[in-house]
């Protein structure tokens, strides 16, 4: 996943710059500077989730250095972008005196979830992704139903299918919807934070910031051009899975020419929509978000396909 930050200061502080590179991963990127921008993003919108942020990734990152983990992808930060999310999620989509104990322990969970999955699928050329944050996420929200100490918020609160209607009516202010899309991978919206998430890939790959910008613009327009809700669009909430989807599949995980790695881009960003709105139906009823599950199975068809076909 990405490019590199300052030697000598890697030397001196060698688990914050892998925990402020685990920040990083979330973008696919390897760069400390720009997980120093996400975290400023999300600090100016709060502080609170900005502390469970960079703790919920220290917290991965210490799990892969003392459990013996690679140290190569330790220092990568590999082992601190799943945690990182799963953190933030639970803070903010439960709720109760038990809430931050419950997030800070699903980043655990999420830490040790990585290095079995890391196990299983480096092997087989496959990539972790967010399949650890994602299944960790939604087994502990689930969880909640039988538990009294925490409970879900209103933002997640579960709804009938079989009552459910398309609302796709409404107002989409298209400038801060676009810088939404970038917030929204970590929780966020605002002008502020979108700016400086935008900054902060563009600082470490004008490639990759390309290839945001246009997935961003994919997943919005794909969104709009089917009827999508104009609520959701107007929130940035079909760009952020098509953003992480054009970095995974037209740059970090590219195969083959230029060509082919901006149509399978392409391709796979307008995929990511349509699985966006088949994973949101799936799991209306029992009030869980879709996180980063539709980037995650667009990727992985993309990338298995690549495998299988230069196999055969």
């Amino acid at each position: 996943m990405g490019s590199v930050g300052t030697e000598g200061s890697e030397k001196r502080f060698p688990h914050l710059m892998a925990t402020m590179k685990g920040i990083s991963q979330v973008l696919l990127i390897e760069n400390w500077v720009t997980g120093l921008l996400i975290l400023a993003a999300i600090s100016i919108t709060s502080l609170q989730l900005g502390l469970i942020a960079f703790l919920s990734a220290a917290i991965g990152t210490v799990f892969g250095s003392v459990g013996g983990g690679n140290p190569s992808s330790v220092e990568r930060g590999l082992y601190g972008y799943n945690p990182m999310l799963t953190g933030m999620a639970l803070f903010l989509y439960l709720e109760g005196p038990a809430s931050w104990l419950v997030a800070i322990f699903g980043a655990v969970i999420a830490a040790a979830f990585t290095a079995s999955v890391m196990r299983f699928l480096q092997p087989a050329g496959m990539p972790t992704l967010t399949f650890p944050y994602i299944v960790t996420t939604w087994l502990i929200m689930l969880s909640s139903y039988r538990f009294e100490t925490f409970g879900l918020t209103e933002e997640v609160v579960p709804q009938s299918l079989s009552h459910w209607k398309l609302e796709s009516a409404g107002e989409i202010h298209w400038s801060s919807a676009f810088l939404d899309g970038a917030g929204q991978i970590f929780f966020l919206q605002g002008i502020a934070a979108g700016l400086l998430l935008f900054l902060g890939i563009f600082i470490a790959n004008r490639r990759m910031g390309v290839y945001a910008l246009a997935g961003n613009f994919i997943g919005m327009f794909t969104a709009y051009i089917l009827g999508g809700e104009h609520t959701l669009i107007d929130a940035g909430l079909y760009g952020y899975n098509a953003i992480l989807t054009a970095l995974a599949v037209g740059v970090v995980f590219q195969a083959g020419g230029t060509r082919i790695s901006v149509f399978s881009a392409v391709i796979a960003s307008v995929l990511t929509v349509v699985i966006i709105g088949s994973v949101d139906t799936i799991l209306l009823p029992y009030g869980l978000p879709a996180l980063t599950m539709p980037f995650a199975l667009s990727t992985s068809i993309f990338i298995g396909a690549r495998m299988m076909m230069r196999n055969a």
